[in-house]
């Protein structure tokens, strides 16, 4: 006897015709089966919005530094995402003071320059892919401006973003751990160099100014730095491209709609609907009750943050993107202490894109549907084909 296919809730996400919307596969998970132990990743997985908030909001009783369970940690991936509260909040609060340190409304100005320039440049090209040739040029130049350092060539900084978002998923394909450590340590060359050097400008030339950072390990600020310069470029690049996505080729609303409408809301709907990060995962520090379950001391949880951000239950009509829509507590840049701390800058990235597509080739639109990296972690365009002409 022939035997059937075995259903995977999770592995099934990767099949082609799941990858390119796995919203509908999300919805099904939260309908039949919101809760559920995954073996292969020996995890709890959570994609209700309320399950997923209570976790994010309970540091004391859900760790992002999976040392508190007995779990080993590479040095390098200690930084401000992956330790708690005491050694997090002293972080935190320094990094944020570097943050606030900053002329915002001039880098606002440089990225809406950057923008244009680069839009500028590709004029003249028929068709263009919106990932490789604006996105990531656009938030690598941004993110580098914001860090006050010299920006890396684009090739090798797409070759080490596809290293890195893929690595992410090596609890379920072990053999992107390989890539994804060389590629960390090519990071930490590059950002080990700046540190060492002698730059007054942005986030590192104050941190090489702030006495405070001196009472903090070395390693832990170059992990951070390297930290703030991934988000920037490879997340910010892919929630834009998920954008560039939802308005050219999914069409939920006009370009025109988007930038008419009240800035914040926009952006946060937008977010809300096309976060690239779609899972962060939790280690249980106490038995805790959580979704209806007891979790272990000991256990990994995976929240579905991609599901939970439309899950109907706290968004109505969560399919469709609302500008006005408030309140909008969404989880597309974290929530609690963990939330991004560089998602207004993010936010400029992609409303200084949006700004520039408008004034410059307000008739841009996708001529193929979008291509996607079999990453379930941080959904990852390939490909988006659009062209900048008229009809």
């Amino acid at each position: 006897m022939s035997q059937g296919h075995v259903h995977d809730p999770i592995l099934d996400l990767v099949k082609p015709e799941i990858l390119s919307d796995p919203h509908p596969a999300y919805s099904q998970l939260r309908e039949e089966q919101p809760v559920f132990f995954y073996e292969p990743l020996g995890s709890w997985m959570f994609s209700r919005y309320a399950d997923c908030v209570t976790v994010l909001r309970d540091n004391t009783r859900f760790a992002a530094d999976w040392r508190r369970v007995g779990e080993m940690m590479p040095s390098r991936a200690i930084n401000l995402l992956t330790l708690d509260p005491p050694e997090h909040t002293v972080l935190r609060r320094l990094f944020l003071e570097l943050l606030r340190a900053q002329d915002h409304r001039a880098l606002a100005g440089l990225v809406a320059k950057q923008a244009g320039e680069l839009l500028d440049a590709l004029g003249d090209r028929s068709t263009i892919d919106f990932l490789t040739d604006f996105a990531e040029p656009l938030a690598l130049s941004a993110t580098c401006a914001y860090l006050g350092v010299p920006a890396p060539e684009n090739a090798w900084a797409s070759r080490i973003g596809r290293a890195v978002g893929a690595g992410m998923d090596a609890g379920l394909w072990p053999e992107r751990g390989l890539a994804v450590r060389d590629a960390q340590e090519e990071l930490a060359v590059l950002v080990d160099g700046w540190l060492a050097g002698d730059t007054t400008e942005g986030i590192v030339g104050t941190l090489l100014a702030t006495p405070a950072a001196a009472r903090i390990d070395p390693a832990v600020l170059a992990n951070t730095v390297r930290g703030l310069l991934f988000s920037g470029y490879s997340s910010g690049s892919k929630l834009l491209g998920s954008i560039a996505v939802a308005l050219l080729h999914e069409r939920v609303v006009s370009l025109a709609e988007f930038r008419a409408a009240d800035p914040a809301r926009a952006m946060d709907e937008l977010v809300r609907y096309a976060s690239p990060i779609h899972a962060v995962a939790r280690a249980c520090v106490t038995d805790t009750d959580v979704g209806g379950v007891r979790v272990r001391a000991g256990q990994a949880v995976t929240l579905l943050l991609g599901a939970a951000n439309r899950d109907p239950d706290r968004f109505p009509d969560p399919q469709r993107v609302l500008l006005d829509r408030h309140p909008n507590p969404h989880l597309g840049f974290g929530r609690g202490p963990k939330a991004c701390v560089g998602s207004p800058f993010t936010e400029v990235i992609v409303r200084a894109a949006v700004d520039a597509l408008i004034e410059r080739h307000p008739g841009v639109h996708a001529v193929a549907a979008p291509e996607y990296h079999p990453n379930l972690t941080l959904r990852s365009l390939a490909r988006f084909e659009v062209t900048l002409r008229e009809i």
